[in-house]
Order: C-alpha cells, then structure tokens, then sequence
C-alpha cells in the first residue's frame, strides 16, 4: 500500500475508534514464529499494520543474497493473512518514516529487543501509545532455514 493511501486508511480507522497496532520486518520466508509472532501483535488492537523492508533495505540489511522472496511475494503472503490489516514497503533502513505516518497505538517488535532501544518508540509514546516486544517461537528464523537448505 502506498504511503498516502495508508495514511489516509489509518486516519480514518482511528477516526472509526480503531486501535492500530505497527510492526515491521523483512518477512522474508514466512514460517511459523512469523505467524505466531504476528497473530500475537494483531490481538493487541483493531487493526494490525506491517512495514515491510523493501528488497534493497533487505539486502542491506543481511547480504547480497537476500532477500529470498521479491517484494510482491513477500508482501503478498502477509497480505493473504486474515489478522493483517495493511503492508507497506519502506526503503529505508528503518520505518521510522513510515511510523511517522502511521502513529500506531501500539508498536511491537520482537523480544530479542529493548523497548526504549525501539526504532519509533520516541514517536508511539509522545502520542500517547505504548510499545510491546514479543516473544520469539523457540526454533524458528528464516537464517536457520536457509542455513538447513544450503547445508543438505
């Protein structure tokens, strides 16, 4: 979704009274810790939005070799999700632009983070909302899936 376009769906959801949760990542081969993981941010509000990393902010990121899955793949599989509301590419290194725009309620980042060292955690909370870390399902990472694939 474009940015404008989503700018103007969030503002009406939170014109609606809608709760709007924000996550991001890269996503790039969706697994199970991925859905537990965002199945989790989407019963925390109303409305779950995911930045997702736009293929060169994914190969930045972790290497010449990623990401996997394109960017229309990618977002089209989290799209294809029941609980997620809006995916929106970001080119950047962080979304911290696209928070910006989007002002979640709630803004949710895995466990293996600090909530103050949260890239838009600054802006969610001088709006009043609040940021969640999750916790990882034990034994799921799209890294340990390539390295299984690349080793066999």
């Amino acid at each position: 979704m474009a940015p404008d376009k989503l700018g103007r769906k969030v503002s009406q959801w939170k014109t609606n009274g809608r709760k709007v949760v924000f996550t991001n990542g890269c996503f790039d081969i969706l697994h199970v810790g991925h859905l537990d993981y965002l199945e989790q941010a989407a019963t925390l509000g109303d409305r779950l939005v995911i930045g997702l990393n736009s293929d060169d902010s994914v190969r930045r990121l972790k290497g010449p070799d990623r990401p996997v899955n394109d960017n229309y793949s990618r977002s089209r599989a989290l799209a294809a999700l029941g609980f997620v509301d809006a995916v929106a590419f970001f080119s950047d290194d962080t979304p911290f632009n696209l928070i910006d725009l989007v002002k979640p309620d709630i803004l949710v980042k895995g466990g293996d983070y600090l909530a103050d060292n949260i890239v838009g955690a600054d802006i969610v909370k001088e709006n009043g909302g609040e940021v969640v870390t999750i916790p990882f399902t034990e034994g799921f990472s799209t890294t340990s899936f390539i390295d299984r694939i690349k080793s066999t």
